[in-house]
């Protein structure tokens, strides 16, 4: 699960704004640096890490869907494997077509002998 975004300076500027707001005259800073279009700059912002973050959301649902599928995989893997063995046994050549290794091309445990010096 990815962690959606936060940002602390959205949140200054929100804080920022309402006090903003609060001044009385409002206060002159030219024509493109105004209240207005300081809060439209907020609001957008918020507008795209809130689309961000429902595609963060919508992308762990597609992965968790993903998993699944592969443990659905991963048991009909080792379901088929099961089948094949059973119905052609665990030596035949089948098994090893469909990933087996045959019994007769397994290694034999070799016992470890230990010495007393």
């Amino acid at each position: 699960m990815r962690p959606k975004r936060k940002s602390t300076i959205l949140e200054t500027g929100r804080q920022r704004l309402a006090g903003l707001k609060k001044i009385s005259p409002k206060p002159d800073f030219g024509s493109s640096f105004t209240e207005a279009a300081y809060e439209q700059e907020i609001t957008g912002f918020s507008e795209d890490q809130d689309s961000y973050n429902g595609d963060v959301a919508a992308l762990d649902h597609k992965q968790n869907q993903l998993n699944i599928r592969e443990q659905n995989l991963a048991d009909w893997n080792q379901r088929i494997l099961a089948a094949v063995k059973a119905q052609f046994g665990p030596d035949s050549s089948q098994f090893e077509l469909v990933g087996g290794t045959r019994r007769s091309e397994r290694k034999k445990p070799v016992k470890k002998t230990t010495t007393n010096g």
